[in-house]
């Protein structure tokens, strides 16, 4: 057997940062204030520049126009222009009219939205662009856009009036529950400071209302080039060539003499804490928060860099301890978190947010509050400090390792920061030298004293969020006090560790061997057949140095099961997750993986089951061990992790009913989908029907037995390391005696669903706090058995076509949509090769409720028009080059070759020859990207949804129920308890309270884009 070593050996890599000489560094050493590795500079009209060569992805280029000017800077009369002005930006300058940036952009591949972006945040403005620079004139193309941007928008009534109804789209969308919660906690945060009146998305009367004159006044008092950055990051022969096209476009161009002084508004401290019980009807479930605002920290030199490395280890240890109490015997919260972040220019803050049980969280609260005192009081240990110290060095060794492989895109954003933040760039090398130099001197005792600025006296503020009030502020300053006594007499008890092995596998399996090995070069695969009827592709990549992932799949999954197995069984993961699919508790093996980079994860779906990871390359052999475990495992439910489940179950679907988009996605599945208890929206009844102990045991079946599954395997792999752990830790799964759950792909049992044969068109009613709407449009689409690999290619082409059709004509045209998006669902087929494929092709737009049905008829017309006169040449030009770009980009990305490999195997013209399967698709893609024409196009319109589409399809319309008498008393019980401001995975619900809690206090850094 015949296997080469990589090029570039894994090891040395690894050994390179090991052998990084330490710093003999003295702490008042200054960092730099010029940015290192980036030719930067500024030109006589005062705009700065950053530009550096970066070849990831090749022949791409990251671009960014950074201006210091946002929602802060508003007079009253123009809270929401910044952001107004941003939208504007895209529509008309004086070169480009109607949108033409956008459809110029398009057609050189840089999508609207992915590709080409803006963000507006209380203290600025950040334009993003993303294209390609393998023709000489489009870099240049590029950036004259954003030269346009800085001086050239035009900003005239008609434009203006264009633009209202998406700005005020996007507004309206802002308007749901996590919208309002994160309104209120801005200003409850910001409270005696302009920022507090300066929400990024401003006032529904301002966009209204408000005249070009004022908008046109803001954009030219503060957009000026002396406050103005332009970032560009890519595949560049040189930097210079770069920087001399910057000053082409940007040289002659000039602003005021006097650049005008941007303030810096303060946000005043409080030593009395602040409290806020806010009560959400349409909240997905209870949670807390607790902020501690202090001015943010200035990142000058060493010391600083090391007190930033301190607060990092004193945050991953309390997140330890706080994920360790959640998985304990009646948990007060089923998650929580703290972070730091710089909210604005002159504000830092630690936010901890817990999501908790309902009427929980006076409890959860508690256990927050003690869990800090504690670390106050007694420290952490040594032994937490190592885990942390091992996690942030292999954190950097990862960084380390792959820092001539960093995205062009994570390099402009470092230098926006340099520009926005003052942040220093030193470069990875210097940064990885430090951290080696640093971490093994920072002490318990160090990372414990942060502790002290989590108190309530620090600019603290408390606030609970409930569906339905059950906690007072009252309620929350008697428990404060409590604790501050607890601490004030030391009663609270030392922290209790919990007992680590020292080995994920205890025993080494016996080694498997090869029984059959293929290549196929046209993939740079090999592939093994296993003693133990394990298949395993690997493909050796040099994307990423950092990087292995693997997924195995095997056929067999919940379709399978009766009715009456159904609920229960769907189930196994979650609860056996909550167990240890490992061999281990979740607290514990979090421990055990301490300084390792190696996740894995299962999904149980209705074909198939799987499990999937991705680890470091020198990691490799504790992913694979996690998967040995996986099948090695006897999962047994216990009555407290059962019931710890159960009860994370039951708020997630309490959470769902408060949704008003519920009855709306759960109406979208009925009528497209028929009546199927696989696709029935999961009750509090079901829940309380489900039997642990049988999923436990139909998950332990589904990972039993090797024969049946197969791995595929993309990255830094050097095969002389990796294939002995292969063959140790997969080709060591013992094989059971019988077959289990082995299933032929053809002999499935399918979904049962079928879409209506005629139109439907229904308004969905909702509660609602205030009024939203959303709006699907859906097609049935039946794909032919006999040209299957083509028809799915233009089904990808269609649904990309139709997306950027649909946004031209109801946002570009009418301006009455944010966003339109087009999706296809071919997943209730059964793997089987024969047979045609089935499915829907849906459209998704939120809007006006007043004008929903209208705008689902001019969705309709432009279908209906594109089937019977076609689209352009420049529109099936501009889809061919945003697919050939996506292509181009994702033939440089582990994932996209490992999503290849995959669907090579699980395609219907597999038939044990991978290579070929592989051959065969890509065929099918180059034949239909050869093909399509404007009459390719329309005629496979005609061909795949209804013709004419307006003779089948279903609507179904979110529209408001709530009565304004139920709005006023909504907004009366929120003010009594505290401050306020104007698919289906069963624990999607608590995973999105954490969530949220995550971006409440990121507001201002977050999305308000075009």
């Amino acid at each position: 057997m015949n296997l080469l070593p990589a090029e570039n050996s894994k090891i040395a890599k690894k050994h390179g940062f090991r052998s990084l000489k330490l710093l003999n560094v003295d702490q008042d050493r200054a960092l730099g204030e010029q940015p290192v590795g980036v030719d930067y500079g500024r030109l006589d009209n005062g705009l700065y520049y950053y530009v550096r060569c970066n070849s990831k992805p090749r022949m791409r280029a990251a671009l960014a126009l950074a201006v210091k000017a946002g929602s802060v800077l508003e007079e009253e009369d123009e809270r929401g222009v910044a952001h107004i002005v941003e939208h504007l930006a895209f529509s008309a300058t004086k070169k480009y009219t109607n949108h033409d940036i956008i459809k110029f952009l398009e057609s050189i591949g840089a999508e609207f939205g992915a590709c080409q972006n803006a963000v507006t945040s209380a203290d600025d403005t950040v334009y993003e662009l993303f294209v390609p620079v393998d023709k000489p004139e489009l870099l240049s193309q590029a950036i004259s856009v954003l030269a346009e941007f800085s001086l050239e928008v035009r900003v005239s009534k008609d434009d203006l009036e264009k633009e209202r109804g998406a700005v005020m789209e996007e507004y309206r969308g802002n308007r749901n529950a996590a919208g309002r919660m994160q309104d209120a906690h801005w200003v409850l945060m910001m409270e005696g400071s302009r920022y507090a009146e300066r929400l990024p998305i401003g006032l529904e009367k301002v966009i209204r209302t408000v005249s070009h004159e004022t908008v046109k006044q803001f954009y030219r008092k503060w957009y000026h080039l002396s406050n103005m950055a332009v970032v560009a990051v890519g595949d560049f022969s040189d930097t210079q060539s770069v920087v001399e096209l910057i000053k082409t476009h940007f040289g002659q161009k000039s602003s005021a003499p006097e650049p005008p002084l941007v303030p810096i508004f303060p946000v005043p401290p409080h030593e009395d804490p602040r409290f806020s019980c806010f009560v959400e009807s349409e909240a997905a479930g209870s949670a807390v928060m607790i902020s501690y605002k202090m001015q943010a920290d200035q990142l000058k030199t060493v010391k600083d860099y090391r007190d930033l490395l301190a607060e990092s280890m004193f945050l991953y240890a309390l997140n330890q301890r706080f994920f360790k109490i959640s998985r304990r015997k009646n948990p007060p919260y089923f998650s929580c978190s703290a972070a730091a972040d710089v909210l604005v220019r002159p504000l830092k803050a630690y936010i901890m947010t817990s999501s908790c049980k309902e009427k929980g969280t006076i409890e959860a609260l508690e256990s927050m509050l003690i869990e800090v005192a504690r670390v106050r009081l007694h420290g952490f240990s040594e032994r937490e400090i190592s885990i942390v110290r091992a996690l942030l060095m292999s954190e950097i060794e990862s960084a380390y390792l792959e820092r001539d492989q960093m995205q062009s895109t994570s390099l402009r954003d470092e230098y926006l920061q340099h520009f926005l933040r003052n942040e220093p760039v030193v470069g990875i090398e210097y940064e990885a030298q430090l951290q080696k130099t640093l971490l093994p001197y920072i002490t318990a005792s160090e990372v414990s004293n942060y502790s002290k600025k989590l108190q309530t006296s620090c600019s603290c503020v408390i606030k609970t969020i409930e569906p339905r009030a059950s906690a007072t502020v009252d309620d929350l300053k008697i428990l404060m006090l409590k604790i501050n006594i607890l601490e004030e007499e030391r009663n609270i008890s030392p922290w209790d560790d919990e007992h680590i092995p020292e080995e994920i596998v205890s025993t080494k399996p016996n080694l498997g061997n090869i029984v059959q090995q293929f290549e196929h070069p046209n993939i740079g695969a090999t592939e093994l057949i296993l003693s133990n009827g394990m298949r395993v592709c690997y493909r050796c990549t040099d994307f990423l140095a950092d990087q292995v992932i693997f997924t195995g799949f095997s056929y067999g999954g919940l379709s399978e099961l009766q009715e009456s197995e159904y609920f229960s069984c769907s189930m196994g993961t979650t609860i056996a997750g909550e167990i240890g699919i490992f061999g281990y508790r979740p607290s514990v093996l979090m421990d055990m993986l301490a300084g390792k980079r190696a996740e894995v994860g299962v999904n149980l779906g209705a074909y198939m089951r799987s499990f999937s990871g991705d680890c470091s390359p020198s990691d490799l052999e504790t992913a694979l061990q996690l998967v040995y475990q996986l099948f090695t495992t006897k999962v047994t439910p216990g009555g407290e992790d059962v019931k710890i489940v159960m009860q994370m179950a039951e708020e997630a679907v309490r959470a769902q009913e408060r949704d008003p988009y519920t009855a709306f996605a759960n109406r979208v599945k009925e009528l497209n989908y028929g009546n199927s208890y696989f696709f029935k929206p999961i009750r509090i009844s079901d829940l309380r029907k489900v039997n642990p102990l049988k999923a436990c045991e139909y998950f332990n079946y589904c990972f039993k037995d090797p024969s049946t599954f197969t791995v595929v395997i993309i990255g830094s792999i050097d095969p002389t390391i990796a294939l002995p752990l292969i063959l140790q830790y997969l080709g060591g799964i013992p094989r059971p005696p019988e077959p289990i759950m082995h299933f032929n792909r053809d002999d499935l049992k399918g979904l049962p669903f079928t879409f209506p044969s005629t139109i439907i068109r229904e308004v969905v009613r909702s509660p609602m706090v205030e009024a939203q709407c959303s709006v699907q449009l859906c097609f049935p689409i039946e794909l032919k058995n006999g040209t299957m690999v083509e028809e799915i290619h233009f089904v990808g082409f269609l649904s990309k076509l139709l997306e950027t059709k649909l946004m031209h004509v109801l946002r570009f045209k009418h301006g009455q949509i944010y966003s339109a998006v087009v999706s296809v669902f071919l997943g209730g087929n059964k793997p089987s090769r024969t047979g045609n494929v089935r499915g829907d092709i849906s459209i998704n737009f939120s809007c006006d409720p007043a004008i929903s049905s209208k705008l689902a008829d001019l969705a309709l017309d432009e279908i209906l028009r594109l089937q019977e006169e076609g689209p352009s040449d420049e529109d099936v030009s501009s889809i061919l080059e945003i697919e050939q770009r996506a292509h181009e980009n994702g033939l440089q990305e582990n994932y996209y070759w490992l999503d290849r490999i995959l669907r090579s195997y699980q395609s219907r013209i597999y038939a044990g020859d991978v290579s070929t399967s592989f051959e065969i698709i890509d065929e099918g893609r180059s034949k239909v990207r050869s093909t399509l024409t404007p009459l390719t196009a329309q005629l496979a319109l005609q061909r795949i949804l209804p013709y004419p589409c307006t003779r089948q399809y279903t609507v179904v319309i979110l529209m408001p129920q709530t009565s304004r008498f139920k709005l006023l008393k909504s907004f009366l019980r929120s003010s009594q308890t505290g401050y306020r401001s104007n698919d289906t995975k069963i624990l999607a619900g608590i995973a999105g309270l954490t969530v949220l809690g995550l971006t409440l206090w990121r507001y201002s850094r977050s999305t308000l884009k075009s």
